[in-house]
Order: structure tokens, then C-alpha cells, then sequence
């Protein structure tokens, strides 16, 4: 970060949010460019490989309180059989994977090998080839 010790950041910070605004959801900007954050040219710029990293930790932080709000099993499950469910619900969202009605009853019954059997037999699986059979497996194993 070269030449950030050479300004008071969060003075400049206060600045640009006032400057630029702060959009917390994509939209153009007036040269037409993909925007987000404070001024952030998406279509030039992008994201960082560190950023995108961040974005996903606070996304499965997210889905990870989704699925522990919304089914009680959640948190007995096996560390992997919960990676699993994170995967199912921030591929899908919550509302669909709620749909998924006989998985989530075989999981609520611990019938994983029967669930992961279920998952493979959907659309979603049609879909995402080989990440449902890996996450089908993770259900399965535990």
C-alpha cells in the first residue's frame, strides 16, 4: 500500500465516501463503467484475489447462520456434512434449498447415504456435475 502513510486515511476516506458515495450494490456510474463500494470500476479494476476471499468469508459466514437459524439439526451434523449444507445453500439460497424436502428429511433422520442419494437424483445435480457428487459424497461420509 506505497503511499497511504503519506495522507490521514481516514480523513481521505470520510472525503471520497462524500465524494464518490458509497453503493452497497452495483450500478453505473456515469461513464457508464460497472461500479460498487466507493468508486470502485468493477469493469477496469475488479477485485483483488484478497478481496474476493474476504467477500466469501463473510458470505459463508452468512449462509452458515442461515442454515443454523433455519434447521435445528444444523449444528449436530459432522463438521463436513455442515461444509456440505453451507455449499447446497450459497449455491442455491436458502428458500430453494428448503424445497429439497426428502434430503432434508433423510439429514433430519440421519440418513445421510440416502440423502446425498436424493441430492444426486435433481435437477441441481443435472446442473453442477461433479460438485454434486462431491457434495453428495460429503452428506454420504460425513
Amino acid at each position: 500500500m506505497g503511499g497511504i502513510s503519506l495522507v490521514n486515511l481516514e480523513r481521505l476516506t470520510d472525503q471520497l465516501i462524500i465524494d464518490e458515495g458509497l453503493k452497497l450494490k452495483p450500478y453505473h456510474c456515469t461513464a457508464d463503467k460497472l461500479t460498487i463500494g466507493v468508486g470502485r470500476n468493477l469493469d477496469d479494476v475488479g477485485i483483488t484475489e484478497e478481496e474476493a476471499r474476504y467477500l466469501l468469508k463473510n458470505d459463508i459466514a452468512r449462509v452458515a447462520g442461515e442454515c443454523m437459524a433455519e434447521f435445528s439439526w444444523f449444528s449436530d451434523l459432522t463438521e463436513k456434512r455442515r461444509e456440505a449444507i453451507i455449499n447446497l445453500v450459497f449455491n442455491m439460497g436458502l428458500s430453494k434449498f428448503k424445497q429439497f424436502k426428502k434430503t432434508i428429511s433423510y439429514i433430519e433422520q440421519g440418513l445421510f447415504e440416502l440423502a446425498g442419494t436424493e441430492l444426486l437424483d435433481s435437477n441441481y445435480a443435472r446442473q453442477v456435475g461433479n460438485r454434486s457428487i462431491r457434495v453428495a459424497n460429503m452428506l454420504a461420509d460425513g
